[in-house]
């Protein structure tokens, strides 16, 4: 939790938002808390949090970067398709709201929204936070296998049937990307892994 409050306290300072920001933080882990969540949860975060860590000098506006990790899951629910949206505005209102700069505010928003990969990240900042909101591809087998159980547990209302053919297109769009990781510290690191992970998940969603 300590490291946690590290982050948080970096972030929102580091954007120029006042005070600690405690009642905002409080109510993000309490989001990443639900218990319909099983992957997208405090465990997630923190994965992402520990991955910037080591990436951190990467990004030209690291702080916006890192507050754009905070929010990118904050509104998760597997029946709506404006998550993201809905994160991006939560994140937009609280930070202008905490005295933060309107273009902090809003590029931390426009970070949050490139996580629905709609379209291939464009900037270094996109770069660096969509290669880490897709580290847990390159995660030790039994992690990815993990988190291939927690999203079945987060989609488990859909039939097997339809989740395995929806499932397997998603994780093959990935394989057919030349590459997964943007950044050469990512790809370096984990893009043979990945590559080795979704082909071992596709396998039994055929």
């Amino acid at each position: 939790m300590n490291s946690l409050r590290a982050s948080w306290l970096r972030a929102w300072h580091g954007v120029g938002a006042g005070g600690d920001g405690d009642t905002v933080l409080q109510s993000l882990l309490a989001r990443y808390a639900e218990p319909h969540r099983k992957y997208h949860t405090q465990q997630h975060l923190t994965e992402c949090l520990d991955a910037f860590e080591t990436v951190k000098s990467l990004p030209p506006h690291p702080a916006e970067v890192e507050a754009a990790l905070w929010f990118h899951d904050a509104i998760y629910d597997v029946k709506r398709n404006d998550n993201e949206e809905l994160s991006a505005e939560w994140a937009k209102s609280a930070l202008i709201s905490a005295g933060a700069s309107i273009e902090a505010a809003h590029l931390v928003s426009s970070l949050v929204l490139v996580t629905k990969h709609a379209g291939a990240p464009v900037t270094t900042d996109e770069h660096v936070l969509i290669d880490i909101d897709l580290a847990i591809l390159g995660a030790a087998p039994s992690r990815f296998a993990e988190y291939e159980h927690q999203i079945r547990e987060e989609y488990g209302f859909v039939p097997a049937s339809l989740f395995k053919s929806k499932r397997r297109s998603i994780l093959q769009s990935f394989l057919n990307r030349p590459r997964i990781y943007s950044t050469e510290q990512f790809h370096n690191a984990l893009e043979q892994r990945a590559r080795q992970n979704l082909l071992a998940a596709i396998g039994p969603l055929s």
